[in-house]
């Protein structure tokens, strides 16, 4: 026996309610606020709404046409689609093959509501937007901060260089360039000269960063060592090796010639290189919101203008900037001068990382800015590897600090005088370096 496919009423509060009309006649029964009224065989209290269903709005169908509020009377509803059985309704009666919506229904083996989206999907969701914002700002920050950078000393260009060794090796230079500097800041920062004066590197140190650790080797400027042969890069004139001060490379042929100097003297080959100028020193230490530096004694240095008594002081650029340049006032002269460099700037590290710079994104973009803004490097560093740097130095039991060993005696030369490099317990330190081995910290005193 064939059965018809039934018409669901809007009313539908009994399964087994197939048709608008009643069984008695053809008048349509009247839904009024979700009860069956009127109509032959009904009773008005007989039918209360089902219960509310997310599937089924107030406990009516999903896909029933409901009809204004204000109509005097409803014609039976007439579903909007219906949908063919999965498979043929089992015998007996038809309410069943209709099922009530749980189990069984018409139309699918089993229906089910649909639940809400979860709070977990959309803070998994929230999360993801999160991620993929930070991972935009990121990068183009990091395209930002490498651009910043001043680049254009090509590390591979450099001729007869040693072999790499292991670990990190970073060569930190302070030169005395006067760029961008007027004639009132050269005044109040006793720099002297010009701003067009020629460069001449004011501090140097290696960096080593390995599997024991980080070293930090001071090379005093006035280190007399061998200068390999170079082509002099303004007037083309080749000159041979000789001794000479290690600043004088910087000054005769520029980044390139230094590093040749310090690779051919250490066998170190320098994997990294940056360089800062006075100017640069300043702004990333006003950037900071200045640096805190205890004295042991007090100092008062007419030449580089710094005036400190024992204590602890926050120094500013200018004063930090006398403080790492002045050497009259210390007992081993530029040994001591390079050992305050070495505290210095593990303390302007320590300033750069703190809370107080970090929490305030105006300090930090400030200092970010100025820092990679003064900056000359080579073509193969990064922002990342910068970075590097400033964990490094920030110090901790991991970083041992000293000074390239010397002999303590005077030596008198045609550049004038120098520091004698003892180069017996020198080449024992560049060894021990070349093969990531721990070098033992020398003492302060």
């Amino acid at each position: 026996m064939t059965h018809r496919r039934p018409r669901r009423f809007r009313g539908g509060g009994k399964r087994g309610g197939t048709r608008g009309a009643s069984a008695h006649g053809t008048e349509p029964s009247r839904v009024v606020s979700g009860r069956i009224v009127d109509g032959p065989g009904h009773d008005a209290d007989a039918a209360p709404p089902p219960p509310y269903d997310a599937l089924y709005d107030a406990g009516l169908p999903a896909d029933t046409f409901v009809p204004p509020a204000a109509s005097p009377a409803v014609s039976p509803a007439v579903p909007l689609a219906v949908r063919e059985p999965a498979a043929p309704a089992p015998s007996g009666d038809v309410g069943d093959a209709i099922g009530d919506g749980r189990s069984g229904g018409y139309g699918s083996s089993e229906r089910t509501p649909r639940p809400p989206r979860s709070r977990g999907r959309k803070f998994a969701l929230l999360v993801l937007t999160l991620v993929v914002a930070l991972v935009a700002v990121s990068v183009s920050g990091y395209v930002w901060a490498d651009s910043a950078l001043t680049k254009g000393i090509d590390l591979g260009a450099v001729e007869d260089r040693p072999a790499p060794g292991k670990g990190t090796n970073y060569l930190i230079v302070g030169s005395d360039s006067r760029e961008g500097m007027s004639a009132q800041d050269r005044k109040a920062l006793h720099t002297g000269g010009s701003a067009d004066a020629g460069r001449r590197t004011d501090s140097m140190m290696l960096l080593h960063t390995g599997v024991h650790g980080t070293t930090m080797v001071s090379l005093p400027r006035d280190s007399w060592m061998t200068v390999p042969a170079y082509v002099r890069p303004d007037t083309g004139v080749h000159h041979p090796a000789r001794k000479n001060k290690l600043n004088a490379a910087f000054s005769l042929g520029g980044a390139p010639l230094l590093v040749r100097t310090v690779e051919a003297n250490t066998g170190l080959r320098i994997d990294h290189y940056a360089e800062i100028g006075f100017s640069g020193f300043v702004g990333i230490v006003n950037a900071v919101g200045g640096v805190p530096m205890c004295l042991d004694h007090a100092v008062r240095d007419p030449k580089s203008g710094l005036d400190l008594t024992e204590g602890c002081h926050t120094l500013d650029g200018r004063g930090a900037l006398a403080f790492v340049r002045q050497r009259h006032q210390e007992k081993e002269g530029d040994l001591g001068r390079t050992r305050n460099q070495q505290k210095f700037l593990a303390a302007l590290a320590e300033k750069a990382a703190s809370p107080e710079v970090l929490s305030n994104p105006r300090k930090a973009f400030s200092a970010a800015s100025t820092g990679l803004g003064a900056l000359t490097v080579d073509n193969d560093t990064h922002p990342r590897d910068l970075v590097s740097v400033f964990r490094m130095m920030r110090g901790g039991s991991d970083l041992a600090r000293l000074n390239i060993p010397v002999t303590g005696r005077g030596l008198s030369t045609p550049a004038g005088s120098a520091v004698e490099v003892d180069w017996k317990p020198a080449r024992k330190v560049f060894e021990q370096l070349r093969k990531d081995r721990p070098v033992p910290e020398e003492d302060d005193g």
